[in-house]
């Protein structure tokens, strides 16, 4: 009832081609849009930005990130955490180092300084792929934990080994720092999510994309036919990497203020990111979101239904939260591969002929 294409009809290919097809999808976009820009920055405080929406908007471009190099690319990575910290990291040096330039320009220079370093610990995806490609990115994840603990002119020789975010403003308006408001913090975060989604939309749409599901679907043959397996895995890592490290950027200097590298981005961060693309679904933008959204919003929801509504122990609650995410990665790998993306393909599927008979 609600996706039908009677005279909804394409005169040229651009338009045969484009993101949303379907009129129904193209309206619930912008809307979604409009109510993002224009409504959530009037309704929101510092419990939703801080609890949901920031973290959501965060993970969401680390998801995107992780989903390049995994869901579109093929290369399993297990280092997800160490490249943030590596965005987290050199905001932090850039910030420090050149005070008067526009902290957007540092959280862009950060994930151009994860993807150098991205590329470098992808050298090895060259030789070896599957379980031991897996291996040598969680090695990177504990080097470059190891990296920012040993070496002080990381965190500026501080004493507690911890570093925080000085104050930085947009257009006079507070980001960084103990006073800022929801509503920019918010703003600033979903500039990043939005121009994250276009451009691994338009890549992946690409040429450039179209060589990342080669590689990933049949490398030799891909190989045999003209693609470089060199630059396409190459490039996969340092765009995935980029993307990770400007989350790594923001989660320290918009969400968190202060880190420890060993807390803040351990190998725990990795697994999360991973979940968030096998429960979300690989290869796929909006499993990206699904993703993020599930991973954030379920502990929240359970922490206020079961701790605050019910009155169980916090514990408890915490071990039921590592059960369902557990079965439901099961369940995916096993049921759908395809994760909540796929789900949501056949369920507009389904509304497409309803009430006809399939």
């Amino acid at each position: 009832m609600l996706y039908r294409e009677a005279g909804d009809f394409k005169t040229s290919y651009r338009d045969d081609s484009q993101t949303f097809p379907i009129k129904f999808d193209r309206i619930a976009y912008y809307v979604l849009i409009a109510v993002a820009l224009i409504v959530v920055p009037f309704v929101i405080n510092d419990y939703w930005a801080n609890a949901v929406l920031l973290p959501f908007l965060i993970y969401a471009i680390a998801a995107l990130g992780l989903n390049v190099l995994t869901g579109y690319a093929g290369q399993v990575s297990l280092g997800t955490g160490g490249f943030m910290a590596v965005g987290a990291y050199a905001s932090y040096k850039l910030m420090t180092s050149f005070p008067d330039v526009n902290i957007f320009f540092h959280i862009i220079l950060s994930g151009g300084i994860t993807a150098l370093v991205g590329m470098l610990f992808g050298l090895p995806s060259l030789r070896i792929k599957g379980f031991y490609l897996a291996v040598a990115t969680l090695a990177a994840q504990f080097f470059l934990v190891w990296l920012f603990n040993r070496v002080p002119w990381f965190y500026n020789y501080s004493a507690s080994g911890q570093i925080s975010v000085p104050e930085r403003a947009v257009f006079g308006i507070k980001v960084t720092g103990p006073q800022t408001e929801a509503w920019a913090t918010y703003l600033f975060c979903l500039v990043f999510v939005f121009l994250s989604a276009w451009i691994v939309r338009n890549l992946t749409r690409g040429s450039t994309g179209r060589k990342w599901m080669a590689i990933r679907d049949m490398d030799i043959a891909a190989e045999i036919i003209g693609v470089n397996p060199l630059t396409a895995k190459l490039s996969a890592f340092a765009v995935s990497s980029f993307f990770v490290g400007v989350a790594g950027a923001l989660f320290f200097s918009v969400y968190l203020g202060a880190v420890e590298v060993g807390e803040a981005f351990g190998i725990q961060k990795s697994f999360l990111v991973l979940f968030m693309i096998i429960i979300g679904g690989l290869g796929s933008i909006f499993g990206s979101f699904a993703g993020a959204a599930f991973m954030v919003l379920m502990p929240v929801l359970l922490k206020n239904t079961l701790v605050g509504g019910l009155g169980w122990a916090t514990d408890l609650a915490a071990h039921l939260e590592f059960m369902i995410v557990g079965g439901l990665i099961l369940f995916f790998l096993i049921v759908e591969p395809h994760g909540l993306a796929a789900l949501w393909k056949v369920m507009k599927e389904k509304l497409r002929l309803w009430p006809f008979p399939h």
